[in-house]
C-alpha cells in the first residue's frame, strides 16, 4: 500500500488512533483526525502526534463531508464496524480498516496473534517473556501496551506479539499472523455482538487468512474452539488437553513458542520468574490482617470463576461496573462455597443482587468504588481477602480497567495510611 500523497482520515482520536496518524505521515500521507469528543476531551491525546500542526482534526462529531475528504479511512478499536463514518466511507468507495489491519500492510516481521474471551494478556505477556529469554526481540503490542501502529516500522523488533479483540477483528481483511492463539469463548461484549454466534465469528476470523504454512492453537477444552477447525486452512495445535492441574495460559504459550522452535526448558524457566501482570489477582497490601487484591481486569464471569477458584481464605467480594449482558447465575454456587460477602456497586450492581442473592450477605452501594471498598471493609475479618473482580466493563464510572485498578489501589493505599 503507497500512502504518498494520499489522505488518510483516522475515526477516533484515542491512542491507537494517534499511533495510526503517526505511521500515515512516517509513510508520507497526510493524516487527519475525526473524534465524536469535545476538543478539550481529545488534547491529552492529540499531544502525542508527531507533527500536530499539520493534522486536520475534527472534534465534538463526525460529518460526512470531512470523511468523504479521504482516499482510506482507519478506525479506531473502539469504533464500531457499521458506525456512521465508515458507513459513509463505504458509500462513497472509500476503503475502510482497523488500526491493526492497516498496521499490518506495512509489517514485515512475523507475528503471534492471540484473542479469546479471558487470560489474553496474561499470555501475551508469558509469550514475550518466553521470547526475550530465548534471545529475540518481541514487541508486544495490539490490544495491551502500544498500538500496532506505534512499532510496525521499529527495525529492532523481530517478532511482534498481539493481543487482538473482537472488535479490532472485525475491520480485519488480510491480518495473516504466523501463530494465532485462541485463548477459550465465554459470554463477552454482548453489548456488541448480539449473540454468541456473532461473537465467535468475529473472533474466527484471526484464522481466516492463514495457509497450511501457519499454526492455530486452540483450547481442547473449550466447546466453541472445538468448531473452529472445520473451517480453517492451517496447522491445529491443541493445548489444555490433560493437564488438569497445570495453568492453562503456560500450556497455550507453551504451544505457540513451540511452533516458534524454543525448547520447553526456556519457557519453563521464564514461567518461574514471571510475576503475573497488573490488575490481574495482583495484591495490594495487607490492612488490619485482610489481604485487598486487585483484578480489575476480570471483565466477564468465566475470569471471575477463574479468580474465585484460586482464592484460598474468604472472600468479600466486590463486584459491578457497566453493562455486557453478562448472565452471572452460573456463579452462585461457587459464590456461596468461597465468599463470606458480596459487595455489589455500579450500574448494574442490581444484576448482580439477583444473580447472588441467598448465597451469602449481600449489600448494594449506590456511591463508587471508594464506598464500596468501604463497605468491604467493614464486611471483612482478620485472614480473609478483599477483591475487587467486577467481572463487567469500567465505563460507567472510569476510562477503562486499569483506570479502574488504580483507583482500587490507591483506595487501600490511602486506607493503611490514615
Amino acid at each position: 500500500m503507497d500512502l504518498k500523497d494520499k489522505t488518510v482520515t483516522i475515526i477516533g482520536a484515542a491512542k491507537s488512533g494517534v499511533a495510526a496518524a503517526n505511521l500515515v505521515r512516517a509513510l508520507g500521507g497526510t493524516p487527519r483526525i475525526s473524534d465524536h469528543q469535545p476538543r478539550e476531551k481529545i488534547e491529552g491525546m492529540l499531544s502525542a502526534l508527531t507533527d500536530r500542526s499539520s493534522v486536520e482534526i475534527e472534534a465534538g462529531g463526525h460529518t460526512e463531508d470531512f470523511v468523504r475528504k479521504s482516499d482510506l479511512v482507519v478506525a479506531s478499536p473502539g469504533v464500531w464496524k457499521d458506525a456512521g463514518p465508515l458507513e459513509w466511507a463505504r458509500a462513497a468507495g472509500i476503503p475502510v480498516m482497523g488500526e491493526i489491519e492497516f498496521a499490518w500492510r506495512f509489517c514485515r516481521k512475523p507475528v503471534v496473534a492471540v484473542t479469546g474471551s479471558n487470560g489474553k494478556t496474561t499470555t501475551v505477556t508469558l509469550i514475550a517473556k518466553v521470547l526475550e529469554a530465548a534471545g529475540k526481540k518481541p514487541c508486544l503490542c495490539g490490544n495491551v501496551g502500544s498500538p500496532f501502529s506505534a512499532h510496525v516500522l521499529d527495525r529492532g523488533v523481530d517478532i511482534f506479539v498481539v493481543e487482538i479483540s473482537s472488535f479490532q477483528l472485525e475491520l480485519c481483511e488480510t491480518f495473516r499472523p504466523r501463530v494465532a492463539l485462541v485463548t477459550n469463548f465465554s459470554q463477552n461484549h454482548l453489548d456488541r455482538h448480539p449473540t454468541m454466534e456473532d461473537y465467535f465469528e468475529a473472533k474466527k476470523r484471526l484464522f481466516m487468512n492463514q495457509t497450511e504454512e501457519d499454526v492455530a492453537i486452540l483450547n481442547a477444552r473449550d466447546e466453541w474452539s472445538q468448531r473452529i477447525p472445520a473451517g480453517i486452512r492451517s496447522r491445529v495445535v491443541w493445548f489444555n488437553k490433560e493437564d488438569e492441574n497445570v495453568n492453562p495460559n503456560h500450556l497455550a504459550v507453551l504451544e505457540v513458542v513451540r511452533a516458534l522452535g524454543i525448547p520447553d526448558a526456556v519457557a519453563q524457566k521464564a514461567f518461574a520468574e514471571f510475576r503475573g501482570v497488573e490488575h490481574r489477582l495482583e495484591r495490594v497490601r495487607t490492612v488490619d490482617g485482610v489481604e485487598y487484591i486487585n483484578d480489575s481486569k476480570s471483565t466477564t464471569a468465566e475470569s471471575g470463576r477463574w479468580a474465585l477458584e484460586r482464592m484460598e481464605r474468604p472472600v468479600v467480594l466486590i463486584v459491578g461496573g457497566s453493562e455486557k449482558n453478562i448472565d452471572y447465575a452460573p456463579l452462585k454456587d461457587l459464590v456461596a462455597k468461597k465468599a463470606r460477602a458480596v459487595v455489589a456497586f455500579g450500574l448494574i450492581r442490581e444484576r448482580f443482587r439477583k444473580a447472588f442473592e441467598g448465597a451469602v450477605p449481600l449489600e448494594v452501594v449506590d456511591g463508587d468504588l471508594n464506598e464500596a471498598v468501604t463497605r468491604a471493609r467493614t464486611l471483612a475479618r482478620a485472614g480473609d481477602c478483599v477483591l475487587l473482580c467486577p467481572m463487567t466493563a469500567s465505563y460507567d464510572m472510569f476510562d477503562n480497567f486499569e483506570h479502574r485498578g488504580r483507583t482500587f489501589k490507591q483506595i487501600v493505599t490511602e486506607m493503611a495510611h490514615a
